[in-house]
């Protein structure tokens, strides 16, 4: 009874085993890892300025600016994202595709309201070609107070 018990444990820690040993992957068994056949490279989103000086602005309004850009390779560029790092900073990303040899832009608006100073922001154009960081600078001078200040009661006086 006692060999037919070892027996019988042994042929059972044996399975076990067997079974919890894994075969470890190779390179042989991955496949490798899909390349994009694309061409692009990120000069081929090529910018007219990458860098935008507004000067000197006075505080309160929004300012724009539209970087313009060509498609210099041999496929369409898609812009995936155009990102900024502070909520003071608009910019647009093109919707639709810019086919080879064609032109678009990116509109970039920076509200002045409250930020007296200069300012340098960077703005990374995200696309199928690559990433680009395009930039604004400025200084915004403060608005002049008026002589009387604004009456914003809700009592009207005639």
């Amino acid at each position: 009874m006692k060999k037919l018990l070892l027996t019988l444990s042994l042929a059972i820690v044996a399975t076990g085993m067997t079974y919890a040993q894994e075969k470890p992957q190779t390179a042989a068994t991955t496949p490798p890892p899909q390349e994009s056949a694309s061409t692009l490279k990120p000069e081929n989103l090529e910018f007219k300025d990458e860098i935008h000086d507004f000067g000197t602005v006075a505080e309160g309004g929004d300012i724009t600016y539209e970087f313009a850009f060509k498609n210099t390779g041999k496929e369409p560029i898609i812009i995936n994202s155009v990102n900024v790092s502070c909520g003071c900073t608009t910019p647009t990303a093109p919707k639709d595709p810019i086919l080879p040899g064609k032109k678009g832009t990116i509109p970039v608006t920076y509200h002045t309201q409250g930020r007296v100073g200069q300012f340098n922001k960077a703005i990374t154009v995200v696309s199928n070609a690559g990433t680009k960081v395009i930039t604004i600078k400025g200084t915004v001078e403060k608005a002049p107070e008026n002589s009387a200040p604004a009456n914003k009661s809700m009592v009207k006086m005639n």
